[in-house]
């Protein structure tokens, strides 16, 4: 289990304590109810991002909060419920950087098993807002893509996704 998961300790169906126990069927353990045998799934969480491209030049953010502050990434997070993957990209940008923006391509979709997470990342188009930052973003910057701090970005993906965005220039 990953530090991003809450493993839920009862059934959903009938409050009953959760185990992990091997379920025939599927031929491996999961977290079942010995009650009523429901399955509770244990699946990768979702995160969306845009990289906001000007002029060539990627809009990345210092993180002014733990994982990984101090590092460089681009606005990113997790997808609500009832939101799309777009919508979310698009939220992130605007809580994170204030920036107001239109997805372009999909640059890549990245997931790592060890980090039960799966994130898609989009190219972006500002379309308003003033670029600032806020207790997510101590610092925002463009970069073309020879300044890219490739020693300080903060996650696998954001390295990937930005290898991949440099790649189609």
């Amino acid at each position: 289990m990953t530090a991003i998961h809450r493993v839920p300790k009862f059934c959903h169906q009938c409050a009953f304590e959760l185990r992990m126990s091997y379920v025939k069927e599927e031929e491996q353990e999961r977290l079942l109810c010995l009650r009523c045998g429901f399955i509770a799934y244990l699946n990768p969480l979702l995160v969306a991002g845009a990289l906001p491209v000007k002029a060539g030049k990627v809009l990345l953010l210092r993180r002014g909060i733990e994982p990984m502050r101090h590092l460089w990434t681009f606005p990113a997070g997790f997808v609500e419920l009832y939101e799309t993957i777009e919508e979310g990209a698009r939220r992130e940008t605007l809580e994170e950087v204030g920036l107001r923006v239109a997805l372009g391509e999909m640059v890549g979709a990245y997931s790592y098993p060890k980090y039960g997470a799966v994130t898609v990342v989009y190219t972006a188009t500002v379309t308003g807002g003033r670029a600032r930052t806020s207790r997510e973003a101590e610092e925002i910057k463009y970069f073309s893509a020879e300044d890219i701090p490739w020693d300080e970005l903060a996650f696998r993906s954001t390295r990937d996704a930005l290898k991949d965005w440099v790649k189609e220039l």
